[in-house]
């Protein structure tokens, strides 16, 4: 059974920080790209950050709206991804969702395999 949970997502107000945390079971995550995604209310679900089996320059990528702000980051040995959010806008507000897959394609939601059930991030203003 391969599950991805996310937790770490609450409340904050603008200009605090949260670190999400996404374990996934079932599978080895060394083995996976991992991305992270978010959806906010009344919106499609978009692309948020990204990070490939890579340790070379472009192994990881981020959507306009948060880079500077988030940090995805990988835990082989845990077999846990991360996304540390700082200087959260209320524009963050969304439900956020892990993802991995085996694509190279990681800015589109139809390359990831496996989904975790999504964590709340409010961001009061």
């Amino acid at each position: 059974q391969v599950q991805l949970v996310e937790s770490g997502g609450g409340l904050v107000q603008a200009g605090g920080s949260l670190r999400l945390s996404c374990a996934l079971s079932g599978r080895t995550l060394s083995r996976y790209a991992m991305g992270w995604f978010r959806q906010a209310p009344g919106k499609e679900r978009d692309f948020v950050a990204a990070i490939s089996w890579s340790g070379s320059a472009g192994s990881t990528l981020y959507a306009d709206s948060v880079k500077g702000r988030f940090t995805i980051s990988r835990d082989n040995a845990k077999n846990t991804v991360y996304l540390q959010m700082n200087s959260l806008k209320p524009e963050d507000t969304a439900v956020t969702y892990c993802a991995a897959g085996r694509s190279l394609s990681l800015v589109l939601g139809a390359a990831y395999d496996y989904w975790g059930q999504g964590t709340q991030v409010t961001v009061s203003s």
